[in-house]
Order: structure tokens, then sequence, then C-alpha cells
């Protein structure tokens, strides 16, 4: 962390003392679950799950546009979790951009990926996990950013000093583990307390003709836990072990067609194992007078990592398949609706998801997102969410 304070020093240094511009928004949201089931586990929320999310932007740039300064901190306030009620800084970072090399300091945010259904070589932020379980959410991470954009593509390095721990539900919370995870337990490479590693990534990202291809490296703290109780079976112990971990992730775009593929090699002191998810989306465009596309998607997933616990983190994306339809109205309010499920092709275990938003004016925004447990067999991971489908309303007013 001490890296990284000093490169952030050095950039402030730096920076020259002009007028620029800056500019202020955020967003203040009401949101609440409603769980179809009352909960598997003594205490948990039966149904209703109201919160309140807050998130600001301040953005300054200097007057030439070299010098960038971006903080977005963000805080849930939840009615019945207290684990849930949390504040990040999901951004707070010094940039500098010159002609053919940018370089950034501070709290960021990266996303590596093009598949829909799982986002597999994505691994520079933590999820934030009290937010969803879709891994979407994430936490902002401690890096300095190094990027340089040439005709043959442009590569990224990031070192990242600090390592940001996965957040989890509570007792009262829904969509957890039936032992609570104990993050203040939390086990290192080789059983340490604390991670005082730094973690180092790569990138390299170019498109060729219809193709966008982009190769990753990583190595550092594996953003998953393997979990383990502890002595009295009372807790989970999260273990974040050393990994090594190349990527890759393909696009090709031929007319109504988007092509998807994305593939691991992930080694640690355990296993070495590889994981792919790929598939397509297909758009009919413009299939009503107003102008709306429907897109269809299919998705395969795979992963190769060993099933016992005392090995490897959990996934659910191991041999299923994620069947989608995708409807924007292209109207001026921005609707859009996205559905999909995801069947698993050993126990037939099958997991839903919808999403639907829409403007109303110039600054409201509805949100339903529903997540839909069927079938899950008992030996499936999802198991311990059988009683947690959910229907979420979030309103949200931007100023």
């Amino acid at each position: 962390m001490k890296k990284l304070v000093s490169s952030i020093a050095l950039l402030v240094a730096t920076m020259p003392v002009a007028a620029g511009d800056f500019e202020l928004t955020g967003s203040v949201g009401f949101e609440n679950r409603l769980f179809f089931e009352k909960g598997a586990l003594p205490g948990q929320i039966s149904t209703y799950q109201p919160s309140l999310e807050l998130e600001a932007d301040l953005r300054w740039q200097s007057s030439d546009q070299a010098w960038d300064v971006v903080v977005i901190p963000y805080t849930r306030l939840d009615a019945k979790d207290g684990e849930r009620t949390h504040f990040d800084l999901r951004e707070a970072y010094v940039r500098w951009t010159g002609d053919e090399w940018t370089v950034r300091a501070g709290l960021g945010k990266v996303f590596w990926g093009v598949a829909e259904s799982v986002h597999l070589v994505d691994i520079i932020n933590q999820s934030d996990s009290v937010e969803d379980i879709d891994n979407e959410d994430k936490l902002g991470q401690p890096m300095l950013e190094v990027s340089t954009q040439r005709d043959w593509g442009q590569i990224t390095a990031y070192i990242m000093p600090g390592f940001r721990k996965r957040t989890f539900p509570g007792a009262d919370g829904r969509l957890r583990p039936a032992l609570l995870v104990d993050n203040d337990l939390a086990l290192f490479d080789e059983g340490t307390d604390d991670d005082n590693d730094v973690d180092f990534a790569l990138r390299y990202s170019h498109y060729f003709g219809d193709w966008d291809v982009g190769l990753s490296f990583f190595h550092g703290a594996n953003r998953e836990a393997r979990f383990i109780p502890n002595s009295e079976a009372t807790a989970l112990i999260p273990h974040y072990d050393d990994i090594t971990q190349f990527g890759v992730d393909i696009q090709y775009t031929k007319d109504a067609w988007l092509w998807k593929f994305e593939a691991l090699v992930r080694d640690s002191a355990f296993e070495t194992y590889a994981a792919a998810v790929g598939g397509f989306e297909y758009t009919f465009y413009g299939i009503s007078e107003a102008g709306a596309d429907l897109g269809l998607l299919l998705e395969f997933q795979y992963d190769g990592r060993s099933d016992d616990p005392a090995i490897a983190p959990f996934t659910v994306a191991d041999n299923d398949v994620f069947v989608g339809a995708r409807y924007a109205l292209n109207d001026a309010d921005d609707t859009s609706i996205l559905a999909g499920i995801v069947t698993d092709v050993n126990d037939a275990s099958m997991s839903g998801v919808i999403e639907a938003t829409k403007r109303f004016g110039d600054n409201w925004v509805a949100e339903i997102e529903g997540r839909f447990f069927m079938n899950v067999d008992p030996d499936n991971v999802a198991f311990a969410f059988k009683d947690d489908s959910h229907v979420m309303f979030r309103l949200t007013r931007y100023f």
C-alpha cells in the first residue's frame, strides 16, 4: 500500500496547478427485495428486504485534458441485514493521459471479458457479494495502472499492493450458505493471517478486422476463496490462495452475429485446471414498427476445477448451458428486458434471471430484477439458495 500511496503522491505532485472543469453528479435509490419463501435458516429475513443506496460521482479534468481526478463513493443502508450495510470507494484515482501513455493511480475498476452468463477472466476487482451473487458489483481495487496504445494494440500493466476481502451476508441475510463466513478469520496463501504480497497483472487487447482479442496474465491472491469450517464447525473460514492465471477473451462480430469466448488456465498450490465459456448472440433488428430489437443468446459453461472445497473455491458454472433473450425497445426511455435460464447438464438444476429497466423523464430509472432457483439437486452448490428465489424493485433518482 505504501508503494501505491507514493505513486499517487508523485502523480499529484506533478499535476499542474491550473483551472479545470468540475462535475458533480450522483444518485439515490430505494430498493426492496421480495422473497417468495421463508428462509431455510433460523433468523433469516422472511419476505421483504428494503434498502437505500447512495452514490456520488465527482470528476475534475484539467484544461489541457491531460489530468483527471475521479471520486465515486458508494453506500448501502439495509434495513434487515447489517452486513449488507456498507460503504466503499468504488473509484478514487488520479490519471494522466499523454499521446501514447496513460498512468492511473488509486482505487480503480477494471473489467475484462465478453461473455454474458459468467465473467470468467475478470479478476482485477473483488466482488461485492452482498450486493448480488452475479459477481457484477465490484469493490474498488488499489492499483497503479500503466497503459500504452499503439498501432499493434494496447498493453496495460497493473500493480496491486492491497487486497480486498469479499463481502458476505450476515446471519439475517439471504443468499448465503448454512454456516456464516467469518472474514475476520480469513487466511491467505500458506495459511498466513495477512496478505502482504503485491499482485501483478498484464493485458494485451486489439482488434483484427471483425475480431476483438484480449490476452491476460494475473499473479496474486485469488479473488475467490476456499471455504473451510472452523474447528467448532460454527463458521466458514475463507482461504484466499495465491494463483497464477492466463486468460483469453475473443469476440467475433459479423452482421447480426456476436460470437463470444473466454477461457483460462489457473494454477494454485493445490491444482491446475482450465475453464471456458462460449456461445453467441444473434439479434433480430427492427422487429416492431417502433424499431425494437430482439437478441437470442446461447452459452456453454465449463470449469474443470475440483469440487472438493479443501482444494478449490466452489463454482456453479462447471457444466451448464445458458439460454436467454434480450429485448430492447430502442425508445426514448431506454426500455430493455434481459431474461435467461441456466441448466446444469449433469443434474438438471436450474436458475433463472430477469432484468428490466426503464427511464422516466430525465432523472428517474425503474428496475426490476428477479432470481429463481428451480429443481435444484441437493448435491448442487446452488442448493443453498433453493429457497431464495426473489424479485427486486429499484427506483433511482439521478441528480
